[in-house]
């Protein structure tokens, strides 16, 4: 199947079988992180925000990923539990978009995802104060000393405001590149989380 001409994803039903396609193309294809989303929340004003991250798992339930909630898209989504999130796989000239409202994952699943995380980067977790102004690059890497020594032997725990959200998207758009800019494009949409998705396709 070539990747830059195909027009077969136009006859998917669903959205999740798709993306897991996809999904799986680009972790051959792409030459850095597969899993790479652009995550978009508003902060109080209503003014957008976007950031990338990684997407640490993938269902029929949403897209999580991972952060401190003491950040600003923390306390965005705090305000407003909404999300959008971009994937786009340069390599395959593909994109998918996708929004919906968010929900934090269970403890259980945090402490196991944490949990699977290499030492430093738990260490890590502790010592940056997320979004919030650094006086230097020293007092990151003395916080980081001191928390190494603190936690030196035994496990880590999770700090309190370490957590997970996953989006539970109620559109999700497939974008394919194709010659003289006329994309392929379908949307999936539906009403809830839980309802049946309906399709569309859209002009480039």
């Amino acid at each position: 199947m070539n990747a830059l001409t195909t027009g077969d994803f136009i006859d998917a039903v669903e959205p999740f079988a798709l993306f897991g396609q996809w999904f799986q193309e680009a972790k051959q294809k792409e030459i850095n992180d597969p899993e790479a989303m652009c995550v978009a929340t508003a902060d109080a004003d209503g003014l957008p925000d976007a950031r990338m991250v990684l997407m640490k798992e993938w269902s029929p339930e949403g897209f999580v990923f991972y952060t401190n909630a003491e950040s600003a898209k923390g306390r965005q989504l705090a305000a407003n539990m909404k999300a959008a999130a971009l994937f786009h796989w340069k390599s395959l000239r593909r994109q998918v978009r996708l929004r919906g409202p968010v929900e934090p994952v269970s403890e259980a699943e945090a402490d196991a995802y944490y949990n699977s995380r290499p030492r430093d980067s738990r260490i890590g977790a502790w010592a940056s104060q997320q979004s919030r102004p650094l006086e230097s690059r020293f007092a990151l890497e003395k916080a980081v000393a001191g928390y190494a020594a603190r936690y030196a032997i035994g496990e880590i725990p999770r700090p309190p405001y370490w957590r997970g959200f996953r989006i539970r998207p109620l559109a999700m758009e497939f974008w394919q590149d194709r010659p003289f800019r006329l994309h392929d494009r379908v949307r999936f949409f539906r009403d809830a989380p839980d309802a049946d998705w309906r399709k569309e396709r859209l002009y480039p």
